[in-house]
């Protein structure tokens, strides 16, 4: 009875505190919630993806449209290009953007760790961490009948009002810091592509460690000490180039600009494994079309370099430019001439451009681009229809735009037709326009498709050893076989109809003898261990027989040639170190190029 009389006093008592309880929790776990929000809307990636479901975390890249379930950190892997399970590296990702997510990826554990117990520390506060309360340990503030104790979940929290005033106080300095930079850019004209440099965000990291009370540089100090001192540490970084040129041989690149008031510039720049360094630029206005000028020019920088550092020579496709790089091989037998890879296929792309059918089908596609980007109206309504998505393509070169303004044309078929066939379409003025009608038959006609599909299909496998032959990657090793696969693409998708694909394939290899006679292509592919070893790979007469070229032409020492003949079939046959497990797992997934992965549109 006395247990049964203070029954209900316990029970009113146990049911206050658990209503207690669940209030503590609820706002507990609302703050940490907002607060991950907070740290999320923090993460750099943001900037470049979207959230496009958020019960299944899928995200979409801003630049080339993908989607992924998994968050932010599988997209992070999709923009740093970094093949990770089924994740397709982004092909349209700026540089700066790649390196930056990239870093962010290779940040060490130890920096993340710090990280992770800066926010436990903002969330639970520091009386809460686990480091400094052992975990969980009675608050003898919350006990209730009989000394009973609730464990550190129920631990006070600080006020809703005291998190709102640190969170807008942050806010208001942070927007403050954004608008004192900004202004800076504005009030200097300075261009808002230097913020993508990659000394930005240090400039700004080095002036927050010192603190308050830095005094930035004065205009004195930037043009007399701290440009010695920059000046300096670039001679010392060209001298390790130097170096690396000795060491592992360089290419020299030369490449002409005009400035479209006849004024004609030469660009000399030398690229090795270490990087791509500019070495001068010369005004050949008065003698563009002059070989032998041209070819003292070229010779000054070959042995300003050195010619035993060089291995080949890159040069303008001009014809004035290719006599005179071949007038220094006759003077330099050890050196080997090339032509712009870009520019051959640029060219590859331009004859198949040419093509009656391929013609045809760029007509009618521009037809229907120039059309809607004509009327602001029939433009914003595309958008609409397209999610954001353009039609028209940067301006790269005229043949490779209209590649990928038609491939832009063949992704959005659907939502074109859904636009046409709409009621706000129906009911505007310019449905009844005679253009207008045109240009509807046109987005309604099956032959217009078709033609469309399989211009991108066989264009789309240059387009992508286009993008390879113009990244940051070492690309020498990979442009060989790049051709060659674009070449069975092509077959493939018309089943090995001679009658359609040998058009297409006589254009590639007529552009590939003129512009590539080097056997430096086909060497290099012979020696890229993650082609030369990959199950499906053979090896073809003219790749053996070029290899054979190169190598009596770079090795001409008795010495070395004895060495190359004992290494050779030990490389051909995988012995030794080459066919240990870490070399296969090395050249598998450390692939120094970038695999070619070719999209076809079926018919």
């Amino acid at each position: 009875m006395i247990g049964f009389k203070r029954g209900p006093s316990l029970f009113l008592v146990s049911l206050y505190n658990m209503s207690k309880l669940i209030r503590i929790i609820n706002y507990q776990f609302n703050w940490v919630m907002h607060f991950r929000t907070m740290v999320r809307g923090r993460d750099a990636c943001w900037e470049h993806c979207v959230l496009v479901d958020a019960t299944r975390q899928k995200v979409r890249c801003n630049y080339c449209q993908r989607e992924f379930s998994g968050g932010v950190y599988r997209m992070k892997f999709h923009l740093a290009q970094i093949k990770n399970k089924d994740i397709v590296p982004c092909t349209e990702v700026p540089i700066s953007v790649r390196d930056m997510i990239h870093s962010m990826l290779s940040t060490p554990k130890k920096q993340k760790l710090q990280k992770k117990k800066k926010i436990d520390r903002a969330v639970n506060g520091p009386e809460n961490s686990s480091s400094a309360s052992g975990g969980f340990q009675p608050n003898p503030g919350s006990s209730g009948q009989h000394g009973s104790t609730c464990p550190s979940l129920l631990l006070p929290q600080p006020s809703p009002s005291a998190h709102q005033v640190l969170d807008d106080a942050q806010k208001q300095k942070l927007d403050e810091a954004d608008r004192k930079l900004a202004l800076f850019f504005f009030h200097n004209s300075i261009p808002l592509s230097a913020s993508k440099s990659i000394y930005y965000q240090e400039m700004v990291d080095a002036v927050a460690e010192c603190g308050m009370g830095y005094k930035a540089p004065s205009y004195g100090k930037l043009r007399t000490s701290l440009l010695e001192k920059t000046k300096v540490e670039i001679t010392d970084n060209f001298k390790k180039f130097r170096d690396d040129w000795r060491e592992k041989g360089c290419t020299v690149m030369l490449d002409s600009w005009s400035d479209g008031r006849a004024r004609f510039l030469v660009v000399f720049s030398v690229a090795s494994v270490k990087g791509t360094v500019f070495l001068k630029s010369v005004d050949v206005s008065a003698h563009v079309d002059d070989a032998y000028y041209l070819s003292e020019l070229l010779e000054s920088v070959v042995l300003e370099v050195g010619v035993e550092n060089i291995v080949q020579i890159i040069t303008d496709s001009a014809p004035s430019y290719v006599r005179a790089g071949m007038r220094l091989m006759d003077k330099y037998p050890s050196l080997f001439l090339s032509p712009c890879a870009s520019y051959c296929i640029d060219k590859m792309l331009e004859d198949i451009g040419r093509q009656e059918w391929v013609s045809n089908v760029m007509e009618e596609a521009r037809l229907i681009t120039h059309y809607i980007y004509s009327h602001p109206w029939l433009l914003n309504m595309m958008r609409k229809f397209t999610g954001g998505r353009e039609l028209i393509r940067p301006k790269i070169t005229r043949f490779v735009t209209n590649f990928l303004s038609l491939r832009s044309l063949v992704i959005q078929e659907d939502n074109l037709k859904h636009m046409f066939s709409h009621s706000d379409w129906l009911s505007s003025m310019y449905s009844r326009r005679p253009d207008s009608q045109g240009i509807r038959s046109i987005v309604y006609l099956e032959r217009f498709w078709k033609s469309a599909r399989e211009a991108v299909s066989i264009s789309e496998p240059l387009v992508k050893v286009l993008r390879m032959v113009d990244g940051d990657m070492p690309a020498m090793g990979y442009i060989y076989e790049g051709i060659e696969r674009a070449k069975m693409t092509i077959k493939v998708y018309y089943k090995g109809c001679e009658e359609k694909c040998m058009p297409i394939l006589e254009i590639i290899d007529r552009r590939m003898n003129i512009h590539f006679p080097s056997p430096l292509h086909a060497a290099a592919a012979f020696l890229n261990p993650s082609i030369f070893y990959h199950p499906n790979f053979k090896v073809d007469y003219k790749m053996r027989n070029d290899f054979q070229v190169v190598m009596k032409k770079m090795v001409t020492g008795d010495k070395d040639m004895i060495e190359l003949t004992k290494e050779h079939p030990a490389y051909v046959n995988a012995q030794g170190a080459l066919g240990s497990e870490f070399a296969v797992l090395g050249r598998t997934f450390n692939n120094p190029g970038i695999s070619l992965s070719f999209q076809i549109f079926p018919t």
